[in-house]
């Protein structure tokens, strides 16, 4: 499959993301079900994890230019998935109103040393 087959597949499935966060947003009051807390938490974080996937990888695009496509587009998905775990993890925090500064550098630093572990495994 051609690598624009794969960002099409992924900015629609971002896009069909966020219009159900909206809908949950707009539809579902989180104060009768705990259901309205789980499409909130899964929604968001597909959606974030499409959009800073395309994000990171036209970023890569634009700042290594002659390499191969494939790989920019792994390692973005990758990185996206990281960056909305972290998003996700602190909107748990905070609804849980434990969420503090070193509590979100300990999310970020984690997230970090797990994408050093998957970066030193590949092979180029």
């Amino acid at each position: 499959m051609v690598h624009k087959n794969y960002l099409l597949i992924i900015a629609a499935a971002g896009l069909m993301a966020w219009v159900a966060f909206l809908t949950v947003l707009l539809k579902f009051n989180p104060y009768e079900s705990s259901l309205a807390i789980a499409f909130f938490f899964f929604s968001l974080f597909i959606s974030l994890a499409c959009t800073f996937a395309l994000l990171g990888y036209f970023f890569r695009l634009w700042l290594y230019r002659n390499e191969i496509f494939y790989v920019h587009i792994n390692i973005a998905l990758r990185q996206g998935i990281l960056l909305s775990l972290v998003a996700i993890g602190c909107f748990v925090l905070l609804m849980l109103d434990v969420l503090s500064w070193w509590s979100g550098i300990l999310l970020i630093s984690a997230s970090i040393l797990l994408e050093f572990y998957f970066d030193s495994r590949e092979e180029f």
